[in-house]
Parts: C-alpha cells; sequence; structure tokens
C-alpha cells in the first residue's frame, strides 16, 4: 500500500473502515510530518500522537464511520476546550477556552481527532497570512511566496500534506482565496450553513466556516458532518435536503454564467489564460457558458470594507484586558489599561480596521458610508438573483493573481484588499461558493521552483443551499482538469 499520508481524506477513511489501516498508525504519521513543519503552519501540536479513534460510532448527521480517524488542522479561531485558540493575536496568546466550536465538535463527534491548530492572519484580517502574531505562513509551492489568508496556514498544511483536510473560516473569501495560491479546494458554505458558535468573531454577517481539502469528494464529506442549525447561533438554519457525495462526470445541460466584471479587468494574464482553458473544458463536458452582468460587483469590495471593519470594531471591543486574554496595566486607572492591553495586543492591520469600522459607525457618518454600503449589499445580493435566473452556476477566477512574494504588498493595503476581488462578492450575497485548482500559471510574476508555474484557483458559486450542485459540477470539472498536487506534498513532507 502507498504512504498513509498520500491518501485523501475518504480514501483514508475508507481503509480503516475497512481494518486496512491502523487509525493511530494515520494519526501518528500526520504527527510526525507535522512536528517537521517548515512552513509555520501550526500554532499548537499535541506532544505526542494521542490515540486517534476518537468520537460516537455516528456523526450528528448519520453517517456512520465517515470520517472515523482522520485526523482535522483547525484554524486558530475556532475555540477548542483546552487547547490554545488565539486567533493569531498576541492579545489572546495562550487562551484556553472552556468549550469547543460546533464546527469541530461535529467532526469531532464523526470520529475526526484533531491534529492540531493553524496559523492565520490576525482575527481572519488579511489575504497573505502575513498578519499573523506568529510569524508568516509560507507557501508549499515556493516558500518565498504567501499562501494567502487568512485561512492560509489550513491550506499549506493540507496542500504540503501535513493534514489530510483542515477547517477554516471565510468572511470575504480567507477560504477559497488560500485555496487558489496553494493549489487544493476551499468551500465556503451557504452563510448560516454551519454554526458560528465558538468561532472568534471576525464580522459575524459574514463569517462562514467550511473545509479545506485535496479534493472535492473530501470537501463534500467533511461539509455534511457540519451542516445543521445550533441553538446557541441564532443565525444558523437547518440545511434543506442532505449533501450528496459527487459523481458526476459531465456537465450535460448546465448553464454557467460568466460575469464580464469579475472576469476583465484587474485580472492577471496567467490567471485569466488558465481560468478560460478551463471554460474550455467546462464546454467539451457539456456545459453551455453564458455572459452574466452583476452591475454591482465591481463596488463590492468598497462595501465589505465598510460593513467587515464596522462589525469587526464591535466585535473586537469584549478584548479589553478585563476578562481573558492579554492585561497590560502599570496601576493607572481603567481606561489607561484598556489602551495599554489593545496598543499592545492589536497588530497594525486589526488596529487599522477597528479604527476605519469605529469611523464609518460613528455620528454624522454612519448614514454617509455604513447604511450606503448596506444597500449596495442589497444590489449585490439581487444582481446574484438575477444572474440565476439566466443561470445555473456563476464562474470566475478565485484570485486575480497567483501567490505574490512575502512582503510585496504589506506596505500598500489597498494592493492587499484587492486580492479579495472575486471573492468577497458572493461573501456579501451569503452564497456558496467553491475553487478547485484549475491548472499552473508562469505570468508575468514569475515561475515556481523548477519553472513549474504555481496553482490558478477556478471559483464556481450558486444559489444558496445549492452545495449539492455546485460539488457535483465541481467533482466533474476537477476530473476534467486532473490537477496533481502532490509532487509538492513529497517534497515538502520529505
Amino acid at each position: 500500500m502507498s504512504e498513509p499520508t498520500d491518501l485523501t481524506a475518504a480514501q483514508a477513511a475508507r481503509a480503516i473502515a475497512a481494518a486496512e489501516l491502523s487509525a493511530d498508525e494515520l494519526f501518528a504519521a500526520y504527527h510526525a510530518r507535522a512536528c517537521a513543519d517548515r512552513l509555520n503552519c501550526f500554532t499548537w501540536l499535541p506532544d505526542e500522537p494521542a490515540p486517534s479513534a476518537s468520537g460516537s460510532s455516528e456523526s450528528g448527521t448519520g453517517h456512520t464511520d465517515a470520517v472515523r480517524g482522520v485526523p482535522l488542522a483547525v484554524k486558530d479561531l475556532f475555540c477548542t476546550e483546552g487547547i490554545p485558540s488565539q486567533s493569531g493575536s498576541k492579545i489572546l496568546e495562550g487562551y484556553r477556552p472552556p468549550y469547543t466550536a460546533t464546527a469541530v465538535q461535529r467532526l469531532q463527534a464523526a470520529g475526526a481527532p484533531l491534529l492540531g491548530k493553524t496559523n492565520q492572519d490576525e482575527f481572519a484580517m488579511g489575504s497573505s497570512n502575513e498578519n499573523s502574531a506568529y510569524g508568516p505562513v509560507l507557501n508549499p509551492w515556493d516558500p518565498a511566496r504567501v499562501p494567502g489568508g487568512s485561512s492560509g496556514g489550513s491550506a499549506a498544511a493540507v496542500a504540503a500534506g501535513l493534514a489530510p483536510w483542515a477547517l477554516g473560516t471565510d468572511t470575504g473569501g480567507s477560504i477559497r482565496q488560500p485555496a487558489a495560491l496553494c493549489g487544493i479546494v476551499g468551500l465556503k458554505p451557504t452563510y448560516g450553513a454551519v454554526s458560528r458558535y465558538g468561532m472568534i468573531a471576525f464580522a459575524s454577517s459574514l463569517d462562514q466556516a467550511g473545509p479545506l481539502t485535496r479534493d472535492v469528494t473530501d470537501a463534500a464529506l467533511m461539509l455534511r458532518q457540519m451542516v445543521g442549525r445550533d441553538r446557541r447561533d441564532a443565525t444558523s438554519l437547518d440545511f434543506p435536503g442532505e449533501i450528496a457525495l459527487p459523481g458526476a462526470e459531465r456537465l450535460d445541460g448546465v448553464r454557467l454564467g460568466v460575469p464580464e466584471e469579475l472576469t476583465g479587468e484587474g485580472i492577471e494574464g496567467g490567471v485569466l489564460a488558465a481560468f478560460q482553458a478551463g471554460l474550455a473544458q467546462a464546454e467539451a463536458l457539456g456545459a453551455t457558458i453564458e455572459s452574466v452582468r452583476l452591475p454591482h460587483a465591481p463596488h463590492a469590495l468598497s462595501a465589505y470594507y465598510i460593513v467587515a471593519p464596522a462589525e469587526c470594531s464591535s466585535n473586537l471591543a469584549r478584548f479589553d484586558g478585563v476578562r481573558y486574554g492579554l492585561r497590560v496595566s502599570d496601576g493607572g486607572d481603567l481606561t489607561g489599561m484598556y489602551i495599554d492591553t489593545r496598543h499592545d495586543g492589536f497588530g497594525a492591520e486589526v488596529k487599522r480596521r477597528v479604527m476605519l469600522g469605529t469611523y464609518v459607525l460613528s455620528s454624522g457618518y454612519y448614514d454617509a458610508y455604513y447604511a450606503r454600503a448596506q444597500r449596495v449589499r442589497t444590489k449585490i445580493v439581487e444582481d446574484f438573483a438575477a444572474a440565476f435566473a439566466a443561470c445555473d452556476l456563476i464562474v470566475t477566477p478565485t484570485a486575480p493573481t497567483i501567490a505574490f512574494e512575502l512582503g510585496e504588498k504589506t506596505g500598500d493595503p489597498l494592493a492587499m484588499y484587492l486580492n479579495d476581488f472575486c471573492t468577497v462578492p458572493m461573501s456579501l450575497a451569503g452564497i456558496p461558493a467553491i475553487s478547485i485548482p484549475c491548472g499552473l500559471s508562469g505570468s508575468e510574476r514569475g515561475l515556481g521552483p523548477g519553472g513549474a508555474g504555481l496553482p490558478v484557483g477556478f471559483q464556481l458559486a450558486g444559489p444558496a443551499f445549492s452545495e449539492t450542485r455546485l460539488l457535483d459540477a465541481a467533482y466533474a470539472l476537477e476530473r476534467a482538469f486532473a490537477f496533481d498536487g502532490s509532487p509538492v506534498r513529497a517534497r515538502v513532507g520529505a
């Protein structure tokens, strides 16, 4: 048999269920690779492999042994009882919560043991994973480049073969963009499909948990354990029907809409070429390609960077040095303690967004900025509804560029924010979207090691709760694209 870490999560689960592979052997193999991590993917790992066959014999969604024994990497912002949950921030350094997030709890109940906690941009604010208080994550395709963010640690760990799959969060593209830059699959579910309970919040009306995996089948397998209403999260919803494992081989009759607003100016030449090649392969599978309009999509980024900072300024007010986390005090008054704690505990990007959010919510500016951004958000929702009347799924490049070099954009926040140009509209609309790797680009930005090129992501989006259809289409395209990331996993894990 091949090495246990060569298996996808679905293959490993089947091997464990058939007694062809020991769950403890699989955990030990991944633990050894994770402990040798040279990419800074993890913020916490257990000191030694623990017995991995945990959880009840049946998951909360009724899929017996579906993920049993397959180790799970979890983004640092998910609370995990008794285990550091720091959200990439110094202000929560060493914080060990007394409870576990629902999404993690459900996967553990299905039998997926916790492999480790993954690095991220501080409080999920970033597109490169350079904003972490615990250092930047490196891209396994080229360690001189970023993995994307904010779920960069999760994406890089899966791409490098340090974890079979990982849990991330997506507020404006933080699952899909790092998935694209690292050459793996990343799925943002419909808003409300997965409970946010136990997620350290960034922007509450946008945050959503989702899987980062090697292939589409694993994404479906992981997601079906996570969805469903949670009484502890008032925004969570009962998922209609069941998420079926994908199996479509063709796209006959599927109408793919290509919005000109997200597939033209601003998309790097090599990325656009790979995306267009992907469209040609979709046509060969029987899909019809149609032009659709999302007229307000170019304004999505501006609206997002008003709405999200406004919500973050409210959410992060709880970090005051009083109840948990860092406290910095020189014996002065309470206000001084607040100021000193936040000055030392928050990084530069978090401070920037808190200040922006406080400003747009302040008296005299609320209507001019926040209220107007929410009206734009409504228009974007209406645009998607109109587009889906003319097509089944919308397709775009996931990110406008391939992975860029470390430090290249840290001095220019606007250039960094533009990495979310293609992903933010779906987040504002609350609809599901998935990124799958469609090829390599050696564009004008340079090649990866050995001149092989760097990954390009192909994004598919559908109406609310269309995850099964989305996964089926992504599965058919994945087979046609035949993207292979195994050489990178072998090289990094050597």
